[in-house]
């Protein structure tokens, strides 16, 4: 529009193809339709980018050009600018590790929703191209991870891998049976205390090897201690079926009941975790990876 007046009416110093190359950021396919994040960024970052955007691209203040359209167009190419991480931008495919500005922008529910869109891509077989090298590099310096996840030591399992998530993104205690110990709930306070982890996550998984072996009482070394630890949850499991090893449709459920004692296990043991979970600053869960369907079902 020509330039007189106010608002809508003014000239804007940016042109259409201004516009255009910032949109067309070099780190996204121009040949490509920008998609929006999984993660609603825009509640996050919008008054920054509305307050601080306009004046550093030369636009006057009362500029419509950046309104809520052309925001919304503009903020997945201009966001591939800002120092991201994998889980928090997992449709950027050349992010960088998650930084400590953003993993502290987000709350505890927000982080156990992206990571089930991760195993929701994951389950589609759209998992996100990584540049693996320039996480690496990213986060040599420093880790800012939103989670500490307790899983089992099954090989088909690998958290990262199941739920799209990238290097830095969590702190990953694996341990047959996903069961806690000092060292584990030391790890645990380490993780979400001293470097501001903000979600407790205990997963197990179907078919788990290490309870089947507690059902059958199992004896090898150091391994019977660990099977100890799991048999509270055999006897608190109610089950009206065969309680065998055979059968898998009970050993699923006392693995689902391992988690929940765990997670119960995890706020009596630690008072430094039970407390961060009472100010709100960290959120403990439980979660159950089936290996046949490739889904994480997380308990609410």
């Amino acid at each position: 529009m020509a330039g007189k007046g106010r608002g809508l009416g003014r000239k804007c110093p940016l042109s259409d193809i201004a516009i255009l190359k910032i949109h067309c950021s070099p780190l996204l396919d121009p040949f490509q339709e920008a998609k929006v994040p999984d993660y609603d960024v825009v509640a996050i970052v919008g008054s920054e980018w509305r307050s601080d955007m306009r004046p550093k691209l030369g636009h006057p203040l009362d500029c419509n050009c950046l309104g809520r359209r052309n925001f919304l167009k503009l903020t997945a190419g201009a966001m591939a600018g800002l120092t991201g991480g994998g889980l928090f931008l997992a449709d950027q495919a050349r992010a960088d590790a998650l930084s400590k500005e953003l993993r502290d922008k987000l709350t505890p529910d927000q982080i156990i929703q992206t990571m089930k869109k991760g195993n929701k891509r994951f389950r589609a077989g759209e998992r996100k191209d990584r540049n693996y090298l320039r996480e690496q590099k990213a986060s040599a310096k420093g880790q800012y991870p939103a989670a500490v996840l307790l899983t089992c030591i099954d090989s088909r399992a690998p958290a990262e891998v199941i739920m799209d998530l990238g290097i830095g993104d969590i702190f990953n205690c694996r341990v047959a049976g996903n069961v806690r110990n000092a060292d584990i709930l030391g790890s645990m306070e380490f993780a979400c205390k001293l470097a501001g982890a903000k979600v407790v996550l205990v997963m197990g998984h179907t078919a788990c090897g290490a309870i089947k072996g507690a059902i059958d009482n199992a004896e090898l070394g150091n391994l019977t201690g660990l099977l100890a630890k799991i048999k509270p949850a055999i006897d608190a499991t109610t089950y009206a079926g065969e309680r065998s090893a055979k059968n898998y449709a009970f050993v699923d459920a006392v693995a689902r009941k391992n988690v929940g004692m765990t997670v119960a296990g995890i706020r009596q043991d630690s008072s430094v975790l039970a407390e961060l979970e009472a100010k709100g600053a960290v959120k403990m869960a439980g979660a159950m990876y089936n290996l046949e369907t490739g889904a994480v079902e997380f308990f609410d």
